[in-house]
């Protein structure tokens, strides 16, 4: 007899990323943007002046892809990069102010998907469930660090 997959958490929390992604994904394109350059900005808003392999390795992207995407928004004048003064070879990102009504639309995405996601979940279960993933997500680091320090 097969297990359902309806109460499978790996099989719900892929969907429910999916389906953020999906909607993320097309709000992004109603501003000729990527969801991928909303994080950027995102990501460049609380932690200004990131080196582009920094962002790599905080969005889980290769750095050419995050060149090419801070490219993108270097060209819609969002994103500008400064040379790092200690080392040469290194670029600082930093929003430009031309990104802040952009940074507006996306926190009002960001607040209408969250209102859509935990519509009609009392603040009690959502607090649990909130707490229960946070477990999840330091169960899965703490394997990865241990497996990366036994390697």
């Amino acid at each position: 007899m097969k297990k359902s997959l309806d109460r499978d958490p790996l099989v719900i929390i892929h969907d429910l990323a999916r389906l953020l992604r999906t909607r993320a994904d097309a709000r992004a394109r109603g501003f000729g943007m990527t969801r991928a350059q909303w994080m950027i900005l995102v990501r460049l808003e609380n932690h200004p002046g990131l080196s582009q392999n920094e962002l790599a390795s905080l969005i889980e992207v290769e750095p050419i892809t995050v060149a090419r995407l801070v490219d993108r928004l270097e060209a819609r004048g969002f994103v500008e990069r400064r040379a790092d003064p200690s080392d040469r070879r290194i670029w600082r990102l930093h929003l430009t102010p031309a990104a802040a009504p952009m940074l507006k639309e996306i926190a009002k995405v960001r607040r209408e998907l969250t209102e859509m996601l935990v519509a009609n979940i009392p603040a009690a279960e959502l607090d649990a469930a909130i707490a229960c993933l946070l477990r999840m997500k330091t169960n899965l680091a703490s394997e990865q660090r241990l497996r990366a320090e036994t390697a």
